[in-house]
């Protein structure tokens, strides 16, 4: 969703762009640094608009992903051996203490 919006910022940049490319005159800023062109003001403040909304979801995204990982680890430390309501974990792995090998063993609950 942050893309979008950067690619929405990036559009109207483009056109603000374009427009005072074509005259340079239409971009002329005022005094307290606005563009003395309405359009070009619109579409400048579009852009910083979007922009913003994009940097919004980009941080979003990224908290939600730090919370995620956070609550993954608190999970595993507070289930060190699984969870208790897993329906099936039919894979065992355990060391031979007097072989100094490996057991392998599948098990099936019903």
């Amino acid at each position: 969703m942050g893309a979008h919006e950067h690619s929405s910022s990036n559009r109207e940049f483009g056109a603000l762009l374009s427009m005072c490319r074509a005259d340079n005159t239409d971009c002329l800023l005022g005094p307290d640094g606005r563009y003395l062109n309405a359009t070009a003001e619109q579409l400048y403040q579009s852009s910083i608009h979007f922009d913003r909304r994009a940097r919004v979801r980009l941080l979003a995204g990224q908290a939600t992903l730090l919370v995620a990982a956070g609550l993954f680890i608190a999970d595993l430390a507070h289930h060190a051996s699984g969870p208790g309501n897993k329906p099936l974990s039919p894979l065992e792995v355990s060391g031979d203490v007097r072989t100094g090998g490996a057991r392998v063993g599948v098990r099936l609950t019903f």
